[in-house]
């Protein structure tokens, strides 16, 4: 499936480019992290989750989404995002961004409960549209992208590839890693068919992914 062919089967045109961009450049405010399912805050509007490996560059795709350098922490350390943190878009779109996953040095403890917080989270929210699942575009899908990806397919939760630091990829083997990505998710119902190559640093995929997620506010 070629570029525009992407495009045109995850719906974007000029005008949700252009109701993408206007969401995104809006206020976006933290508000609260839950480190329990019991401090998760109440689920008043429609949600979107980043989801991904440690150091993946969740952080740096959701200060890109937004135009803020430091509305989500960045580290070179990984693990350091251990709660659920939740920012208001616009008084329009709840953006949570979930812990990293697969950090070995971490205390198994620490990821038991980093665990269970995310498959508390995955069960309860109902105003969840959809799961931004971050592979980096360099290694694909491995075998702790793959756990979660039954994770997710357990807890009925629709969600998305998007490939991060493309800038570091050839485009041959970006182009390969996309087909072998997709002919992978076949088989997995609750994943979206299109996935979106980003790259924080060089802005590429940024407007496309800012319109299906603002598509988002308008369903359900």
């Amino acid at each position: 499936m070629t570029g525009a062919d992407q495009d045109a089967a995850a719906g974007i045109t000029p005008e949700s480019l252009e109701k993408g961009r206007r969401l995104f450049a809006a206020e976006c405010r933290f508000i609260t992290a839950a480190t329990t399912a019991e401090n998760l805050p109440p689920s008043t509007m429609p949600e979107v989750a980043f989801a991904g490996r440690s150091n993946v560059g969740k952080s740096s795709l959701i200060n890109t989404l937004t135009g803020r350098n430091t509305l989500a922490r960045i580290s070179q350390t990984p693990g350091r995002t251990r709660q659920i943190n939740f920012f208001i878009l616009n008084e329009q779109m709840m953006l949570v961004d979930l812990p990293g996953h697969g950090y070995a040095e971490a205390p198994k403890q620490e990821i038991a409960r980093w665990t269970a917080l995310t498959d508390a989270y995955f069960r309860g929210r109902v105003t969840l549209r959809r799961l931004c699942l971050l592979m980096d575009s360099r290694h694909g899908a491995r075998k702790i992208d793959c756990e979660l990806v039954d994770r997710l397919d357990t807890a009925a939760v629709s969600y998305q590839i998007i490939l991060t630091k493309t800038d570091k990829t050839k485009e041959g083997d970006l182009s390969q890693l996309k087909e072998r990505l997709v002919e992978k998710m076949r088989v997995h119902p609750a994943c979206h068919p299109c996935i979106t190559a980003t790259s924080a640093r060089e802005g590429t995929g940024i407007p496309e992914l800012r319109a299906m997620l603002a598509g988002l506010c308008e369903t359900g």
